[in-house]
Order: structure tokens, then C-alpha cells, then sequence
């Protein structure tokens, strides 16, 4: 019987990473740009958002505008954004940018500062909804639609993707299309690792869901930006050890209008800070850490 899953991986002996000058560790932040790009009768949904924003447990409000959930949201791209840009330019650091291609058209100056401040725009879907249930074809044409936008408003097609509200079809027609240097759309490893299910080999750059501030407002998560910085740096620490022997990436994710919040923005800080300080550390964007990979370890 074939199982559709991978529960091995790299088991008890992972391949050496080889990061560049030595690093122990590979650290990866990803700026999730979404704001925009979510439920919203406005875009023809059935109703307004109810997910990740202050407003833990709200319920999405058929057929009408639920206004409070869309000024959170706006908090994101009107003044977040720009507070974690002002903070990865003053510490010099790379970011991989998750860009809703509907989210990013309606702000192109936000765009403008990616672009600027040389950070990777990979692609997070053409629009910022669940497609669990979602046809096929449509998530297929949403797909093409966001490698459209985006080619337009960056000048270059999107190298990386990550959907995050996934379909059991996702990957597949992530493969299908063959124009994705990396899928991140998993959490498996600490490693990236080539998936094959899907008839040829696509290089998986994973995740985080834990490292991530989307857990400042869930119920099991963060309340404080101090607690924010702890986390972040006991799970820095520990690889940073690990990569004596054994080298492996951290992944960092973040939304614009959660940890930009003016009493959550010093927690990142103090780990930007605490990482900065530290030797054999390869800050990096995502498509670097996949084209290393890639001249690394081909696939064999």
C-alpha cells in the first residue's frame, strides 16, 4: 500500500546544509503582506473576515461590511507596514515579503518600498481566503491571475509561493504551473526537502507556525511582546547549538498589522538585536536559502 505522506523525512542523519561562511543557523523572516486581499462583500465574498486580527473568535458577517474588521486590517497597510520597514532597514536584514497580488494592487507604494529595500515578493496567492473548499479551477485560475499581477507590479513573475490557506489541491497545481522555485506551503522540517508526489520534484522551503506572530492573537498564544522575544530566541538558540553538527533554518512570520503594533514591535526588536549579536548566523530571503539549497543538494 502507498501511504500519500512523508513521516520519515530525513530521519536520524540530515544532509549538511553548507550554509554560506559557516553558519550555524539560517534565519528567514517573511513579512506577510495581506491586507486587502481578504473576505470582504466589497470583493465579491459572502461576507466580511474573521481571522487573524485582534478580534479573536469574531464571526464573519454574511452579506454586509464588518467595519471594525476592516479597519484592523487597514492598520496593516496604512501603518504597520511602515514600521516594520523602517525596523529591517535600520538592522540592514533581508526579508522575504508574502505578497497577496490583490492586497499589493491596491497599495503600490508599499510595493515600491519592497522592491526598493531589495526584498524578496513571493507570492501568497491572488487573494487572502481559505481555499479548503474552493473548485479547483478556480484556485487554478486564482494562481494564474496572481502570477499575473505580480509580474506587473514588480516587473518579474514570483519565484516563491506559499498560499497558506491551503486545498488538498494546492500543491499539485503549484507543480503543474512549473514556474515556482521553492512551495512553502508546509511546516514538515527544519530543513527544505524535495516533494515528488505530484510527478516531478518540487523543492519545499517549510514554514512556521509557531515562530510567528499570528499567535499574538490566538487564544494558546503570545499576550506580550516580551514573551513574543523569548520564544524567538529560545528556538534561535537551540538551532544556533544544533548547528555545531547539524545546521538547520528558522523562519520567523510576521503580519503588518499584528506584531506592528506599537506595544508588540519591541519584542522583534530585542531578537533582531539578539541574533545581530551572535557569529555564524546567514540572515537571508527565502529564494537565497532555495537557490543554495538547490547548488547544494540537487535532486538526485
Amino acid at each position: 500500500m502507498t501511504y500519500p505522506r512523508d513521516l520519515v523525512g530525513y530521519g536520524r542523519n540530515p544532509p549538511q546544509a553548507n550554509w554560506p561562511g559557516g553558519a550555524k543557523v539560517a534565519v528567514q523572516f517573511v513579512i506577510n503582506y495581506e491586507e486587502g486581499g481578504e473576505n470582504s462583500i466589497l470583493h465579491g465574498d459572502k461576507g466580511s473576515e474573521a481571522f487573524l486580527s485582534e478580534m479573536v473568535g469574531a464571526q464573519s458577517q454574511e452579506g454586509a461590511r464588518a467595519m471594525a474588521m476592516e479597519s484592523l486590517y487597514e492598520y496593516g497597510s496604512r501603518a504597520g507596514f511602515w514600521r516594520l520597514h523602517r525596523l529591517f532597514a535600520e538592522f540592514g536584514m533581508p526579508v522575504t515579503v508574502f505578497g497577496v497580488a490583490s492586497a499589493m494592487e491596491k497599495n503600490p507604494a508599499a510595493v515600491e518600498a519592497m522592491l526598493e529595500a531589495k526584498w524578496e515578493v513571493a507570492s501568497h496567492g491572488y487573494r487572502w481566503i481559505d481555499y479548503q473548499r474552493v473548485p479547483e479551477e478556480i484556485e487554478q485560475e486564482h494562481i494564474a491571475k496572481a502570477i499575473k499581477v505580480h509580474a506587473r507590479l514588480t516587473g518579474e513573475r514570483p519565484f516563491g509561493w506559499y498560499q497558506g490557506r491551503t486545498s488538498p489541491n494546492t500543491a499539485r497545481l503549484v507543480v503543474e504551473e512549473g514556474g515556482f522555485v521553492y512551495d512553502a506551503d508546509s511546516y514538515a522540517d527544519d530543513l527544505p526537502y524535495y516533494d515528488t508526489q505530484h510527478g516531478k520534484p518540487q523543492l519545499i522551503v517549510p514554514y512556521t507556525l509557531d515562530a510567528n506572530d499570528m499567535k499574538f492573537v490566538a487564544q494558546n498564544g503570545f499576550t506580550t511582546g516580551e514573551q513574543f522575544t523569548s520564544y524567538l530566541i529560545d528556538a534561535f538558540d537551540a538551532l544556533h547549538a544544533e548547528g555545531e553538527t547539524a545546521p538547520k533554518m528558522m523562519s520567523v512570520g510576521l503580519h503588518c498589522r499584528i506584531v506592528a503594533k506599537p506595544g508588540r514591535i519591541l519584542g522583534l526588536r530585542r531578537f533582531l538585536e539578539h541574533i545581530a549579536a551572535r557569529d555564524s548566523v546567514w540572515v537571508a530571503r527565502r529564494i537565497d536559502i532555495a537557490r543554495h539549497w538547490l547548488a547544494q543538494h540537487p535532486y538526485k
